[in-house]
């Protein structure tokens, strides 16, 4: 049942065929180009029929102001009774109207004394009376008819021209009858110029498909190679693939980075943790071994067991904090006041060791972007190494602590009274591990100091005090970098056990 399933989901939700780029513009154009020919078509044919009945209208007004002398003679001798005259008058009249009917009528009641040319029939009724030409429907068909009064004469007296308004229709028809078949023909043409223009357009794209197509970051290290193909869509595909290869690669490292801490933090773990789990069950052996056994021995081996506890905490807190400053990114830097986050560190070593004498002077309070954990880091463990190691047998540990900015540095010093540092081993106290012999940290205090100082691009040294009494001083200076994100080291693998200077 499963596998059937499983068939099923790979038979239906296997890729689709799509439909090329260079298809879907021909598609998209042979759709558009036919339907933006009708769109013009119905602005234009509303146009050629304003004009040609505006033509029309015009050829009326010009044919009655022809005939209007004649129309008017008629008028006068139909009414003086000369009918030789009158049909003469007719003849002229209709001769001279040429392609317009044309109809004379006199009187109140608008009665017809000649009629000529095509017009509708004598018993469609007209307007009373019209300033501009009309429209006259009569029997199915349409007229264009102009009124022109016979100024001097009766009232009613009047003479109509006419035309035919199919004349102007078909025109119109005929138009577009035109432009649907220039629509058709346009169609598959334009679909046709499209599509050749799509496949020459889409060329650059089908390239850098093929290119892409055959990168896989997970087996070859090549990348896309983008010529510019000047085409800005395409080039600008091009560099974002670029960068989201390059983010992939910049992530598999970061990544392999953090296998490798995970690794580098169980195998220092486990080394570091022996020596002291087994002095541990050394000492719990002899508890339970001897439960007679003296209450001073017993005192001295309770007492080791709570060393080597302190000594195994401390440990896997300073492990888990290097592994945080190998795997920390650029976004989580903040503007930090390092006046506030030095005073904060000193109250703190001053609970923590209320028997030594720390004094802080300040002249400015900077203010850099950086990483607050690992800045706090850097103070407190500076501070319980000169607290620790940096005093003299039967007098209290002094410890001066000294901030203060220069034009591109915020500058930490830390001053104790110890027996100080040879010069010669001044490098090797910021290795892992390292410590000397009587001292009971983990070896890894330092090491964090140079790694966060690493991290901030800063840089850290140990010399003689500057009053010349004996002791060491540890100087630290971190760039004073403004709003700009920190550009971190390119590998960071303090954990792993990479020696570096630390100057």
């Amino acid at each position: 049942m499963r596998a059937e399933r499983s068939s099923s989901l790979e038979s239906g939700g296997g890729r689709r065929p799509g439909m090329r780029l260079s298809t879907r513009i021909a598609i998209a154009v042979g759709v558009t180009v036919p339907l933006l020919v009708l769109a013009s078509a119905a602005l234009l044919l509303r146009l050629v029929s304003v004009d040609a009945h505006a033509a029309q209208d015009s050829h009326l007004r010009d044919r009655a102001a022809v005939v209007l002398p004649m129309a008017r003679n008629l008028i006068n001798v139909n009414r003086a009774g000369r009918y030789q005259q009158e049909r003469n008058r007719e003849h002229r009249l209709f001769a001279t109207a040429l392609d317009v009917g044309v109809r004379v009528v006199t009187g109140p009641d608008a009665t017809p004394i000649a009629a000529g040319g095509p017009q509708p029939g004598l018993g469609v009724s007209l307007p009373a009376a019209t300033a501009n030409p009309v429209t006259v429907q009569a029997n199915g068909r349409a007229w264009r008819a102009f009124r022109l009064p016979v100024t001097g004469e009766r009232a009613g007296d009047a003479l109509w021209v006419f035309s035919p308004a199919s004349v102007v229709r078909s025109g119109v028809d005929a138009v577009r009858g035109r432009i649907l078949l220039t629509a058709l023909i346009a169609a598959p043409v334009s679909a046709l110029l499209a599509l050749l223009v799509a496949e020459r357009a889409t060329r650059s794209l089908r390239r850098l498909q093929r290119q892409a197509s055959g990168l896989d970051p997970r087996v070859s290290e090549a990348r896309l190679e983008h010529r510019p193909s000047r085409v800005t869509e395409v080039d600008d595909l091009a560099r974002t693939l670029q960068t989201l290869l390059a983010r992939y690669d910049e992530q598999a490292a970061r990544t392999g980075e953090a296998l490798a801490t995970a690794r580098s933090f169980s195998a220092a773990a486990s080394h570091e943790l022996r020596t002291p789990l087994m002095s541990m069950r050394t000492n719990l052996e002899i508890l339970s071994g001897h439960p007679d056994l003296d209450l001073a021995e017993r005192t001295e081996v309770l007492a080791d067991l709570r060393d080597e506890h302190a000594r195994l905490e401390g440990l896997l807190v300073t492990l888990r904090a290097l592994a945080q400053g190998d795997l920390v990114e650029a976004d989580a830097f903040t503007a930090v006041d390092l006046g506030e986050l030095v005073e904060a560190a000193v109250a703190d070593a001053a609970r923590r060791h209320p028997e030594a004498r720390i004094t802080v002077r300040a002249d400015a309070a900077p203010r850099l972007r950086g990483w607050e954990p690992g800045l706090r880091m850097i103070a407190d463990n500076l501070l319980n190494n000169a607290v620790v190691h940096g005093r003299r047998p039967g007098r209290a540990s002094e410890v001066q602590v000294t901030l203060r900015r220069t034009d591109e540095h915020a500058v930490l010093t830390v001053d104790d009274a110890g027996p100080g540092i040879p010069p010669e081993a001044r490098d090797r106290v910021f290795q892992r591990f390292e410590r000397g012999p009587q001292s009971p940290g983990t070896g890894l205090g330092l090491t964090l100091v140079a790694q966060q100082v690493d991290l901030h691009r800063g840089t850290v040294r140990i010399t003689e005090r500057p009053d010349g009494e004996p002791g060491s001083s540890f100087e630290v200076r971190l760039p004073l970098s403004a709003a700009a994100m920190p550009e971190l080291p390119p590998h960071r693998d303090w954990l792993s056990g990479s020696v570096r200077s630390a100057q």
